[in-house]
């Protein structure tokens, strides 16, 4: 195929173009990363810009910068509307890497890096790809691009800057390439992802840290507390206790759950892949509908105390979580 030619004679190129964002450490929870953000942003306008859209800008939004791209073939052609995002997920725990986060490597035919998926990697194959139909003369269809920076936070900006800007971003197709496949040999479409609810808990006991040889065993720790409270917001078979939690959740219709059993799905492979023996979730659903159409509690953090090396026998005054909750409709 010609396009299988294009990429092999121009490999070198993408490959240094996608490295050139990659490097960029977008860091969207972190405000010390501001700078970087601008920059990414600015990156991008200039791809955009090199692979022939007629115009790319980079955009103010309340929050960090939006880049904006078009290419108009014909103002009567239909169009789509490509969206990605720019920022990634903060790098650590930095020890468990094996090469630097933000300088890619290649190993085993992988890029290893931070955003080397998701998602500077997805959006890069779709500006890739629509450079490679504006130089073969192969575009029929107006293309716009908004790649935003805070989607890894709740994309707390985009939607101000949709509302302000509808005539130009209206579209005909929305193409958005932050999703998953089933395997690389299957070609999989994503018609629904679930929404996230995401807090911080905080536990407090004394007015400070105390001596456990002390304290221990006549006041109560707030770490102790905190895992007492999270261990018993699921239960044994998977669900979530919290009162009232599944009153309006809503059920997958049984047309649906048919479809979902005849995608081929290895449950085997899955778990080698991550490496663990057993699947854990709430019972009389399968995992394709676990995690996808059912909503999830889970811990993304937990700390307090001492965590350094050695040994330090405090009662701490306070203990933290991070915690997300997996969505579904209503």
């Amino acid at each position: 195929m010609e396009i299988k030619k294009y990429i092999t004679e121009n490999e070198p190129k993408m490959l240094e173009d996608l490295f050139s964002l990659i490097r960029i450490p977008s860091i969207s929870a972190k405000p010390e990363h501001h700078d970087d953000m601008l920059a990414c942003a600015e990156r991008w306008a200039q791809l955009l810009l090199e692979a022939g859209a007629d115009e790319a800008l980079v955009m103010p939004s309340k929050g960090n910068p939006i880049v904006f791209g078009q290419k108009i073939v014909d103002p009567n052609a239909k169009t789509v509307l490509v969206y990605a995002h720019y920022d990634v997920m903060p790098a650590e725990p930095l020890e468990l890497w094996n090469s630097k986060p933000f300088e890619p490597e290649i190993r085993d035919g992988h890029i290893w890096a931070r955003g080397a998926d998701d998602d500077k990697g997805q959006s890069f194959i779709q500006v890739k790809a629509f450079e490679y139909l504006v130089r073969n003369g192969l575009l029929q269809t107006n293309v716009k691009f908004i790649f935003e920076g805070e989607e890894e936070i709740g994309s707390p900006s985009l939607e101000s800057f949709c509302q302000e800007h509808k005539e130009l971003l209206k579209a005909d197709v929305i193409l958005v390439s932050d999703t998953s496949m089933l395997g690389a040999d299957l070609p999989s479409l994503t018609t629904g992802l679930r929404g996230l609810a995401y807090w911080e808990i905080e536990v407090t006991g004394p007015n400070r840290d105390l001596h456990s040889g002390h304290f221990g065993g006549a006041v109560a720790n707030p770490i102790n507390v905190l895992c007492q409270i999270i261990s018993q917001v699921t239960d044994a078979e998977g669900r979530i206790t919290v009162p009232s939690f599944y009153d309006d959740v809503e059920e997958v219709p049984q047309a649906e759950r048919d479809m979902i059993a005849r995608i081929p799905f290895d449950e085997e492979k899955y778990k080698k892949a991550i490496n663990v023996k057993a699947l854990f979730g709430e019972k009389g659903y399968s995992t394709l509908e676990r995690n996808s159409c059912r909503p999830s509690f889970d811990v993304c953090g937990i700390w307090g105390g001492y965590t350094g090396e050695g040994s330090k026998t405090v009662l701490p005054s306070k203990a933290y979580a991070k915690v997300s909750c997996r969505l579904v409709p209503h």
